[in-house]
């Protein structure tokens, strides 16, 4: 006789996700909490009064707080709650990251929340598209086209929606309809992110268009990297003197500090590599800066740095950085002018009116190819790296037995956990504060009274 059981019902399985959103909306109602959460303001945006509005700092700070890490994790923690859709940016809809400074983000309204399970259907999708072509401009024609052949079938239904949806859109007010749109465009680029067709279009051209090597080259070229970088592998070579991490001995990270006085052989060596790796080293580019200061020839490298400085810099400081950039080596008779070709330089220029991270691309490409082409192998047979290849270390090995290494593995301790070290300072903050505070003389005497 057969014993039939029965079939267990799929919502009653552990289901990781469903219980890890579940986990960010708990944490995400604590934020929204008008007492202990995080503070929100009253914004204006393009003229109009955005209610509950927070910024990304104040976010990015309440959470630290709260679960006692740091400032990056709890950047990343932020970052995640854009990317599920939970939080959303005000100002760059496309950027969906948490920036740690007073960039607006506003609480998504529970309805879009990834647990409610709403299938993003083609037709809310084309409807919402028409309406933002229809209310901002903002949608190309190539976008357009696109979309009109992808759902030909019911474009009539999708447009005599749209035209409704826009018809009630006009009488709401202007904050309310500025937020159910700022919320709506948020539920999309999460659930169906916006792909440039220009940008593929050109990648997959390049990808065509690239020169074919043959394997016998490929191969040759991938044999002589493994060449020139097997000595430097920590894999395929040992640490000199020792390996930090097998026997405690931090020789190795003293030698290797990023501005050492003087490097070690090793690190000099792999100056000569590439422009890249000497650039890459802040001890090698010192380096290559006395160079450059004595041939009087620096302005390359001060604007390939500014680059760098601007693409990895705060969003907030990046219209100055720019302008500073346009006056100190861009604009006609700028102090430390670089000479560039003149159609990079116009697309520089032209950029510049609407600055973001990589505006400077070409010319700090064009820039860096000019130095890889004269200045770095000048810069290899100058007295300068000549004189640092001579005085660069070369430390000894230190041999360990295998009984040491044990035994050095055994006698370590672990690691303090991180709240630990948190109660303990907030304890000697307390024995701090309690000692720095006034002494009250009654209480003390009152004490010594009853003990006697």
């Amino acid at each position: 006789m057969t014993i039939r059981t029965a079939r267990p019902n799929r919502a009653q399985h552990f289901q990781p996700r469903l219980y890890c959103l579940k986990k960010l909306e708990s944490i995400l109602l604590e934020m929204q909490d008008t007492k202990s959460g995080v503070k929100g303001t009253e914004q204006k945006l393009n003229i109009t009064t955005i209610p509950h509005v927070i910024a990304g700092n104040d976010t990015i700070a309440w959470i630290s707080n709260k679960m006692k890490t740091t400032t990056e994790e709890a950047q990343a923690f932020g970052t995640m709650l854009v990317a599920y859709g939970y939080i959303y940016p005000l100002q760059n809809h496309k950027k969906l990251v948490m920036c740690n400074d007073s960039s607006l983000y506003r609480f998504q309204t529970p309805y879009f929340w990834p647990t409610q399970k709403w299938v993003p259907d083609d037709s809310d999708y084309g409807i919402f598209t028409l309406l933002l072509h229809a209310v901002c401009l903002c949608f190309k024609q190539a976008h357009y086209n696109h979309l009109h052949e992808w759902l030909n079938h019911k474009w009539d239904f999708i447009v005599m929606q749209a035209a409704e949806q826009y018809k009630a859109g006009k009488e709401r007010k202007k904050p309310d309809r500025v937020v159910f749109d700022c919320q709506e465009r948020a539920y999309w680029m999460v659930n169906r992110p916006p792909v440039s067709l220009s940008n593929s279009n050109m990648f997959y051209q390049q990808a065509i268009m690239r020169s074919k090597v043959k394997s016998s080259v490929s191969l040759g070229a991938l044999v002589k990297y493994i060449t020139t970088y097997k000595n430097h592998d920590p894999l395929l070579a040992s640490c000199l003197p020792s390996n930090p991490w097998q026997t405690d001995h931090d020789a190795y990270w003293t030698l290797n500090m990023r501005r050492v006085e003087v490097p070690t052989k090793m690190r000099v060596e792999r100056w000569s590599f590439s422009l890249f790796e000497l650039l890459s080293d802040l001890r090698g580019r010192d380096d290559f800066k006395i160079f450059l200061k004595k041939e009087f020839s620096g302005e390359n490298l001060a604007f390939w740095e500014a680059a760098e400085e601007l693409k990895w810099g705060t969003s907030s400081s990046m219209s100055t950085k720019a302008e500073t950039i346009f006056k100190t080596f861009l604009a006609p008779g700028a102090p430390r002018w670089i000479n560039i070709d003149g159609r990079t330089m116009g697309l520089t220029v032209k950029g510049l009116e609407h600055p973001h991270r990589y505006v400077l691309e070409a010319a700090q490409t064009h820039v860096f190819l000019l130095m890889k082409k004269d200045t770095f192998f000048r810069y290899l047979k100058s007295p300068t790296y000549k004189d640092i290849q001579k005085k660069a270390l070369n430390p000894e090995p230190h041999n360990f037995s295998p009984a040491n290494l044990e035994q050095n593995a055994l006698n370590r301790s672990p690691g303090i956990h991180p709240i630990i070290l948190w109660q303990q300072e907030e304890e000697e903050k307390a024995k701090a504060a309690a000692a720095s505070a006034p002494v009250d003389v009654k209480a003390m005497m009152s004490k010594i009274d009853r003990k006697k």
